[in-house]
């Protein structure tokens, strides 16, 4: 069962991610954290990411996929994997279904939380507050400018890839405003029929 998750930053994708790694025993593969491992391990693609990271550079498209393709063949993602962070292009996108078909795999839902962008803003002021609350520091990234070219980059690259699995009849879009527990429903009427297929 491979998911890909789609949805704008404060959307509550890690919400529910936590919720679909618990109940299908799939792991979660965010970018980030396999990049890190990478670079710790010292593979082949860690070190290419490493000097790219360390120039202070963006890791190209072709180091992410090649780290993806790496982390795959490991056996906890043998019964399949939900992706968090990519595809965040059309061409990263095109890039996995070769790394997949290569593989004899493919990508079985994409699921799209539907958000307010508005509410969102709302949200993110309320997670600052409750930081506060509890004599915690918000995360750097937690501020109104840094969100907004956030949710500006979301609309220019990944909202494209909308159309591009609607056209491969593989999007699920569910209403990301919903309480949590009413979105973890929805999506487990998506997810359950295709775990018990596989």
């Amino acid at each position: 069962m491979i998911v890909i998750f789609l949805g704008p930053p404060g959307a509550g994708k890690g919400t529910q991610a936590k919720h679909i790694v618990e109940r299908y025993g799939v792991p979660q593969l965010s970018t980030g954290d396999m990049l890190r491992s990478a670079v710790k391990a010292e593979t082949e693609v860690g070190l290419k990411a490493k000097a790219v990271m360390d120039a202070g550079n963006l890791v190209s498209d072709e180091i992410v996929a090649a780290i993806i393709e790496e982390r795959i063949e490991a056996d906890d993602c043998a019964k399949g994997f939900l992706l968090d962070g990519f595809p965040r292009t059309i061409r990263q996108a095109e890039m996995l279904d070769s790394i997949l078909t290569k593989k004899e795999r493919t990508v079985d839902v994409v699921i799209e939380l539907q958000v307010d962008e508005g509410a969102l803003i709302e949200r993110l002021r309320t997670r600052i507050e409750e930081t506060k609350a509890r004599g915690e520091t918000p995360r750097a990234d937690d501020n109104e400018e840094t969100f907004a070219k956030r949710l500006g980059v979301y609309r220019d690259e990944t909202a494209p890839l909308i159309p591009f699995y609607a056209d491969q009849g593989k999007l699920r879009s569910i209403d990301g405003m919903a309480p949590v527990k009413t979105v973890s429903a929805e999506i487990e009427a998506i997810l359950d029929p295709i775990s018990t297929a596989k």
